[in-house]
Parts: C-alpha cells; sequence; structure tokens
C-alpha cells in the first residue's frame, strides 16, 4: 500500500454479533497445544471442547437455515486434540489430529444429524504426540503433519508410510505454513529458528535462520508475494509481529510492537484483501491491520473489545461472507461457553443493495488443482479463481453416488445420515471420483428391456446397501411423567464400576443412597410420584455398597455385596419396606477381599456367583448358605460375569486382556480362553445368539469403547467381529434381548443408548437408531418382556436413573398394521422369572429349560394373519391420458361442462323460497 495513496479498507468496522446470535452450549476450556482451538469452511465449525479430556470436538454450522445454532459433539480421538483443518476442497472434510499420535479424517454432517462414530481414515506415524496438521492449499490428499520436532508430508492415498519426513528441528515445532501456490512451506520452532522447505526439492530447509527473539509460542504465516509474517515475544517478552523477506531470513523488514501480555497472539490473514486479524489468548481484544509489500508494511485498521477472553479464533472463508452488506471478514471469537461471530464490513453508501467489485477480487475456488501425486512430481498448477457476485458464482454440481469403498481400517462403511455428503472418498481429485458412465446393456437386470421382479429388486438394494434391520428405526421414548418416581436424596453416585448403578424387578427398585451406612432405599412401582422430602425406611447395609442385586425368581429378595467381602440377603416385606431393615436374612463369608460383582443363575434358584478382588469366582447355595464352589485362573480383577442361556457354562472377562469360560460343575479352572479387549478401564460380557457368541463391551489400546464378539466355541482365535464406538470413561453395560437379538449399551454418566442387531454371519452388528436421554443418567435396567405394550409394538422397557429421579423408557418398533399382533417381533418368551429347577438339582448334573409364553392378547390376530389388501391405483393408466380424441368428442365434453356449471333452468330461485309479508305490516 503506497504511503500516499488511501486504502478502501481503512474504515472496515467490527459489528460484534448481539447475544442473540452468540453459538452458545459451548465448553471450550483450556488447552495447552499448538493449535487455534477452532477452525470454519463455509458451512461447518469445528472447534475444540473440554469433554473427555479434550478428545471430542464440537460441531456447529456457520449460517443455521433457521436462526438457531444446533451444537453436537463428535469423540475423535483417546487424547486430546491439539489441532484441526477443514480440506480446502471439501467443506465437511475435517483432519484431526491428537496427543494419542494419529490423524484422523472425518466427514462431518450437518448439527442437527447424526455424527459419523468413525473416522474415513486414520493415519498413524508412531512417532508419538502430534501438534499441527495442515491441508494442501492446491491439491487433494496430500497433509503436512508435525510431531514434536518434525514435519511429516503424508499422501492419504498412501497410509503407510509418508511422502517425506523433513529435518528434525532441534527444539519444539511451534507453527507451520504453507505458502499460498502450494510449493514451500515455512516453520517456527521454540529453538528460535525459521525455516523455509521446499518438500520436492530436498528434506532440509532451503532457507532458515536464528531470527526469533525469545523461545515462547510463536506463530508463522505466509503474506503477500514472498514475505512472511510471524507472531511470538521479543527477549523483555513484548508481543510482537514482524515481516520477513522468506528469501533473506537473517533481518525482518517490518516490526510492530503490541505491548506486554502472556497470551500468544493468533494470526489470521485475508489473502484477497491482506487484512489481518490479531487475537491474544485469554485477550478480550481484536485487532485489525491492513497488510502491505511496501511501506507502511502494517497499518491498523480497528481495535474491537469483546465481552469476553479469547480461547481461539478462526475465520470464516470468502464463499460464506456476506457480500452484499459489504463483509469481507468474517471472525469467530471462541470463548469459555459461547463463540462469538465478528463481522468486518466496510461502509458504502448503497451496502445491502449492490455488489461492490472493488471489494470483492476474484478469490479462490474449491476445486484442486491437481492430485497428490501430480503434485509430488513438480506439478504447480494454481486453483481457478471464482467470482464472490452471486449472480456469477458457480452452481453447486449434482451429487454422484459413487461405489462404496473398502475403509481402510477393514470395516464395512455405514450408511451416511442425512445432511452428510455422499462421496466416497474425499481424498481424490474430481476426476478420479467421478462415476464411469454405464450403458443398460451393462445395467443388471435391464438389458432385455423388463424391470426386474421385486425379489431380484430387494436382492439387488440388499447387495448395494448391505443388510438391514427390521429394528433399524427403533425409537426410545420416555415415558409419561404420572409414571415416574421423584424427588430421590441423596443418590449415590459412586458405586463401583463392575455395579449397574441400581436394580429392578417387576414390582420395585432398589437404590444405593450416599449415607454413612451402606443405606439402600426400595421403591414400589405401583407407587410413582413425588417422594416425601421426609427420610424414608431404608435397607442398613452396615457397609458401602459394592454391588446389589434381585434373585429374579422372589421379588422379595435382594441381594448386597459389601466392601466387607461379605454378601447379605434381604428380604423386602409385602408391599415394601415400612420400616428399616438393620438385620438381614442370611450372610454368606468366603471372600478374603472386597467383592467386584455377584450374578444369579437364571435357571437355578438359589444359585449365585460372586468375583472378589482375592482374584476368585465363587459359587454359593442360598438354600444351604454355604460356598460351593471356588473358580481361578484370573490373575488380575474380574470385570464381568455371565451365565449361559441353558445355565451350563459361566463366561468372565479380566483385567488381565483374557475372556474365559467356565463349567463350575465340572472343573474350577476355565475350559477355555481367549484374548479380550485391550483396554484396562472396564468391561462387561453376555451370551448371545442362543449362547454361541459371547458379546464384550470393552476398550482398545487407546482407551477407545467397542464391541467384540466372540465365538463361544473358539476363545483362543479371538473376536470374529469388532465395532468402535467412542471415546468416554465410562463401561458400556449391555441389556440383550434373546427374543430380537437386539442389545442396547449405555454408559453410566451417558446421554446416549446405543442399540444393535447382533447377527451370527458378516456384518454380525447391525447398528439401529440410537436413542439420546435429556440428560446424563446414571443407570439404565430393564423389566420383563411382559411389562412391554404390544399394542405400540414395545420390544424393550427400562428403568432410567437420573439425578433424583427413576423414568421409565419404552424402546418401540415403527410398524403401520398396529392393530394387529406383530408376530414376526414377538416370538414367544422364555418365563424367565421362574425356575426351572432347584439349586440342589443343578448342582448334582441336571439341566432344565425355561417354559416359553405367548405375548399375543386374545383379541389381536397376528400380522402374518392379517388380509391381503388389494392394491389401490393411485393413478388413472397412461392409455387414458395418451389417448386421442377428435374435435367432435372435444366440444362435446367443453359443452357440457359449461352446462353443469350454469345449472339445470327448471330449478327455482332462491328468492322464491323467502317469505312474503302479511298485508296487516304494510299499514304500520
Amino acid at each position: 500500500m503506497n504511503r500516499f495513496k488511501t486504502s478502501k479498507f481503512k474504515n472496515t468496522t467490527p459489528k460484534v454479533a448481539k447475544k442473540d446470535g452468540w453459538i452458545n452450549n459451548v465448553h471450550a476450556g483450556s488447552f495447552s497445544c499448538q493449535g487455534n482451538h477452532i477452525k470454519a469452511s463455509s458451512k461447518l465449525v469445528a472447534f475444540n471442547s473440554d469433554q473427555a479430556g479434550g478428545g471430542m470436538v464440537g460441531v456447529t454450522s456457520v449460517n443455521p437455515s433457521d436462526g438457531q445454532w444446533t451444537v453436537t459433539q463428535i469423540s475423535c480421538h483417546s487424547d486430546l486434540v491439539t489441532d484441526m483443518d477443514f480440506s480446502p476442497f471439501d467443506e465437511s472434510l475435517l483432519a484431526t489430529c491428537s496427543g494419542d499420535a494419529t490423524v484422523k479424517l472425518w466427514r462431518l454432517c450437518d448439527p442437527e444429524q447424526q455424527q459419523p462414530s468413525s473416522p474415513e481414515l486414520t493415519l498413524q506415524p508412531g512417532q508419538g504426540r502430534l501438534e499441527l496438521v495442515h491441508f494442501h492449499p492446491t491439491s487433494s490428499g496430500i497433509l503436512v503433519v508435525a510431531t514434536a520436532k518434525s514435519p511429516l508430508i503424508w499422501d492419504t492415498s498412501r497410509q503407510e508410510v509418508p511422502l517425506a519426513a523433513l529435518e528434525q528441528h532441534s527444539d519444539q515445532l511451534q507453527s507451520l505454513s504453507w505458502k499460498q501456490d502450494g510449493s514451500l512451506l515455512a516453520s517456527s520452532s521454540k529453538d528460535k529458528m525459521l525455516r523455509v522447505f521446499d518438500p520436492r526439492a530436498q528434506l532440509t530447509p532451503v532457507q532458515s535462520a536464528k531470527s526469533l527473539q525469545s523461545n515462547k509460542d510463536s506463530r508463522i504465516l505466509w503474506a503477500k508475494d514472498d514475505l512472511l509474517l510471524t507472531t511470538g515475544f521479543d527477549t523483555m517478552r513484548t508481543r510482537e509481529v514482524r515481516l520477513w523477506d522468506s528469501r533473506k531470513l537473517s533481518s525482518s523488514v517490518s516490526l510492530l510492537s503490541l505491548g506486554t501480555s502472556s497470551g500468544m497472539l493468533v494470526p489470521l490473514l485475508d489473502d484477497d484483501t491482506g487484512l489481518l486479524m490479531l487475537a491474544g489468548i485469554g485477550d478480550t481484544a481484536v485487532d485489525c491491520f491492513e497488510v502491505s509489500t511496501s511501506e507502511p508494511f502494517l497499518t491498523q485498521v480497528s481495535h474491537c473489545l469483546t465481552d469476553t477472553s479469547t480461547r481461539g479464533i478462526a475465520t470464516v472463508p470468502k464463499l460464506a461472507l456476506d457480500v452484499i452488506s459489504c463483509e469481507v471478514v468474517r471472525v469467530l471469537q471462541l470463548t469459555d461457553s459461547c463463540i462469538v461471530p465478528i463481522s468486518y464490513q466496510v461502509p458504502r453508501k448503497n451496502s445491502g443493495h449492490e455488489f461492490h467489485d472493488d471489494l470483492y477480487p476474484d478469490t479462490v475456488g474449491t476445486t484442486p488443482a491437481m492430485s497428490a501425486e501430480e503434485w509430488w512430481q513438480g506439478g504447480n498448477k494454481q486453483v481457478d479463481k471464482v467470482s464472490l457476485h452471486p449472480d456469477k458464482r458457480p452452481k453447486p454440481a449434482a451429487k454422484q453416488t459413487s461405489v462404496k469403498k473398502e475403509l481402510p481400517r477393514g470395516g464395512s462403511k455405514e450408511d451416511q445420515p442425512r445432511g452428510c455428503s455422499t462421496s466416497s472418498s474425499p481424498l481424490s481429485t474430481p476426476s478420479s471420483t467421478a462415476a464411469p458412465s454405464r450403458s443398460p446393456s451393462s445395467t443388471s437386470g435391464l438389458s432385455s428391456g423388463f424391470l426386474p421382479s421385486p425379489s431380484q429388486s430387494v436382492k439387488a438394494i440388499q447387495n448395494m446397501m448391505g443388510p438391514t434391520s427390521k429394528f433399524r428405526h427403533i425409537q426410545g421414548a420416555v415415558m409419561h411423567r404420572d409414571k415416574h418416581i421423584t424427588n430421590i436424596r441423596n443418590l449415590n453416585l459412586t458405586t463401583p464400576g463392575e455395579c449397574d448403578g441400581f436394580c429392578v424387578n417387576r414390582q420395585r427398585v432398589a437404590v444405593p443412597l450416599a449415607i454413612s451406612g451402606g443405606q439402600i432405599a426400595v421403591f414400589e412401582r405401583s407407587g410413582p410420584g413425588r417422594q416425601p422430602d421426609t427420610a424414608l425406611p431404608t435397607i442398613q447395609n452396615s457397609v458401602n455398597v459394592a454391588d446389589l442385586s434381585w434373585d429374579p425368581f422372589d421379588t422379595h429378595r435382594l441381594i448386597v455385596a459389601g466392601d466387607d467381602a461379605k454378601i447379605r440377603v434381604w428380604q423386602v416385606p409385602e408391599g415394601g419396606l415400612k420400616e428399616t431393615l438393620t438385620e438381614p436374612k442370611l450372610v454368606l463369608q468366603g471372600h478374603t477381599e472386597k467383592i467386584y460383582s455377584i450374578r444369579f443363575h437364571p435357571l437355578a434358584s438359589g444359585v449365585l456367583v460372586s468375583s472378589s478382588y482375592d482374584l476368585t469366582v465363587r459359587l454359593w447355595n442360598l438354600e444351604s448358605g454355604e460356598q460351593v464352589k471356588v473358580l481361578t485362573g484370573h490373575q488380575d480383577q474380574v470385570f464381568g460375569m455371565a451365565w449361559s442361556p441353558d445355565g451350563k457354562l459361566l463366561a468372565t472377562v479380566c483385567k488381565d486382556g483374557k475372556v474365559r469360560i467356565y463349567d463350575p460343575r465340572k472343573s474350577t479352572t476355565p475350559v477355555q480362553e481367549g484374548p479380550g479387549p485391550e483396554g484396562h478401564r472396564g468391561a462387561r460380557v453376555v451370551w448371545v445368539c442362543d449362547g454361541k457368541y459371547l458379546l464384550v463391551s470393552g476398550f482398545d489400546s487407546r482407551s477407545e469403547r467397542g464391541l467384540y464378539l466372540f465365538s463361544a466355541d473358539s476363545l483362543s482365535s479371538g473376536p470374529v467381529a469388532n465395532a468402535a464406538l467412542n471415546v468416554s470413561p465410562s463401561t458400556l453395560i449391555p441389556f440383550y434381548d434373546p427374543d430380537t437379538s437386539v442389545v442396547i449399551l449405555t454408559g453410566k454418566g451417558d446421554t446416549r443408548v446405543y442399540i444393535y442387531e447382533v447377527v451370527p454371519e458378516d456384518p454380525y452388528f447391525i447398528e439401529c437408531s440410537s436413542f439420546n436421554s435429556p440428560e446424563p443418567h446414571k443407570g439404565l435396567a430393564f423389566l420383563p418382556k411382559t411389562e412391554c405394550n404390544v399394542r405400540d409394538v414395545e420390544i424393550a422397557v427400562g428403568l432410567m436413573l437420573t439425578k433424583t429421579t427413576i423414568e421409565p423408557v419404552a424402546f418401540r418398533v415403527p410398524r403401520v398394521k398396529k392393530e394387529f399382533f406383530q408376530d414376526d417381533v414377538y416370538p414367544d418368551t422364555a418365563v424367565w422369572w421362574e425356575p426351572a429347577l432347584t439349586a440342589s438339582a443343578w448342582l448334582s448334573g441336571s439341566n432344565g429349560q425355561h417354559k416359553k409364553l405367548s405375548l399375543k392378547p386374545k383379541d389381536m390376530t397376528p400380522v402374518s394373519e392379517a388380509p391381503k389388501e388389494a392394491p389401490v391405483r393411485k393413478y388413472l393408466p397412461s392409455s387414458v391420458y395418451l389417448e386421442e380424441k377428435t374435435d367432435e368428442q372435444k366440444k362435446d365434453e367443453l359443452l357440457s361442462a359449461m352446462v353443469a356449471k350454469l345449472g339445470n333452468m327448471d330449478d327455482p330461485l332462491p328468492q322464491e323460497s323467502f317469505e312474503g309479508v302479511d298485508d296487516e305490516e304494510w299499514d304500520d
């Protein structure tokens, strides 16, 4: 900018959005990493969230359609997300890097839609914590990733090794920036060095100099032409901005001091206008400067004060700006609890009515100039520029549905939710993603000119889309408030991870309380409503509750395991607790350490199994009150236990990384053993698919929650299938419905309930719609199948425990003909609340099975026997429309229509029906 020439941007004015225009429900927090904490595409905004240890990223919209912002969370990594970047060629593609040493690429959906649970691509450089990630500005599929001391250039289509590992810095790498033409890469480091790399020519810098004054945080950006811009600190800890000639880094061409402060200055440059935004982390101000290639290099334009301190800052791409209002830059300020949009507008006379060409030169488009391979081979093509004029902008290309590719992780790609991009690979050039044209003769089923049969169509669709579940659209809903138990006080929220948090049966609910003496409240399901503020009668267990369970065959008997290695048997009187119980009916002693968990036998009455810190699993006969077996073989904490459906075998999952199966009546050592989940946070196990498989919920080595399916006949061969879910500290507690093969999972403190159908063949896990509770719940326990309302097609009913309430939740399958009994959803169910044999009979070697019960009401007809309805033609046959009519026919039709409209001339007129006036009335 010439010193004698006035800049058109000198009067650019910042306009901070009003509070009703802020994006709320943001939990940003403060993190120690090199990223800017927030990034924006022309459609979406992604930002760091303090949830799950910083491993989650928040997602919202740039311009919401209804004026209200929706904020959603996506679990990205098992450690802090250190940096993120949107692809310049795909507004929905986000790259994230983390302290867990991985880079992941996510195809995000609209915030109103369910976000993906797994990334499209995962890179594992294997060099420890990653600090920075940036997309290449001109070619698709190229990323630069910063480890602690070295930049790595990756081609995402070749995931195994990077294209180049540039020379290591001698200290912490603090910032990276691609030149606008994509030829050079600049870096700043804690060793005070500035470096410029040409990654395609050599691994060492083409220019370098010890130029920075301090080893505190610094940032680097490419400015116009060959200028580099850095922010950092001088020797007196004063914040400064410097401009450098990249061909001579020994001295700066311009210096600007901005006062003393501890917060790092984050620079953001708009290449089209030369406007530079500066915001200090922790500051409440955003400064705007204009950058020029000649004196004066830096000219201040504005100083904007904000209400809250800055945690991160980002600019919105030019294609998302309101150009009619002369908006030239939009800044998004990330604070602790919200995102504040700041619009920079140039005052113009006809602002809001016309487009001002002089403010908006053509800007970089969204189509990559070349592929990764072309760039790596030396190509220097530039991205085509596009006009910002509303009438000249390129129309978005019609989306093509491309063939699904196998994910790098080997799993099948889930159906994209509505609102997600349907592109199969965001990492290739447009030419490579275009679907090949297909002639009619090459299309299966259409070569003869006839449509395929319905069965062929269904099979073809299934082959393309993969298997589907009749429960795919299952809906969870909290029942009416008049069925809630409310005003629960002193709830114990710190029960061990092996405990479900509370337990239920058809008649009552038992909830541990955070009151000394290990007290347990018992609520009758027949008396919902608000509980009194006064103290309730309780069970005084005398020690803290480790686990508790109702006897499945006696709704009055409650078994409680305590911290003192004892198991107490309590008998709740008919009608519920009327007074405090202090003496148990029976005390079982045998364990030498605190007990983990207890489980009842599914068929035999009075058979109980318990696990303990003494690394043993013990069987008890409640009829005699004696210990009958001690199972050994565990090397560490037992996370979970489960009886097989026939009651013959017992499965355990252990912290030592093993899954074991015991036959307790024949041996005290495991009959099978195999590798389990690698994580050590916790796990649960349940038998599925008629006892042929074991389903284990646990954690992988990166603390990501997942599901693992084992064949019960070959544990040693490892899981036959697994599904990664998300990152969260709580263990997923599974409930399995053997009638539908649907498993419902959630963790204590979660808001989301996952639902899968488990099938004994590939793909094994079929994901169904999930249920989200309005607030984090403390547990979810399920009732017998007889509690389901089959008229509403309920397949499961559970009770959800919150901080102060117990709320029933029904899981329903949407059906059209609800007047019929859905016998495909309701096979005869096992009467598991009645014992099949006694404890002594089972221990002596006898086996049994439950009786079956039909859930069909007498007044309902099975849907399989419903009368077949004749199809109703919605439209007239095409022959009616295509039939050629003569002129005479057309004339007759027209006359008939006109006569019908005029009506019959013989009909009396309306006034003829009116009553006349009597003669004497005229005299008045």
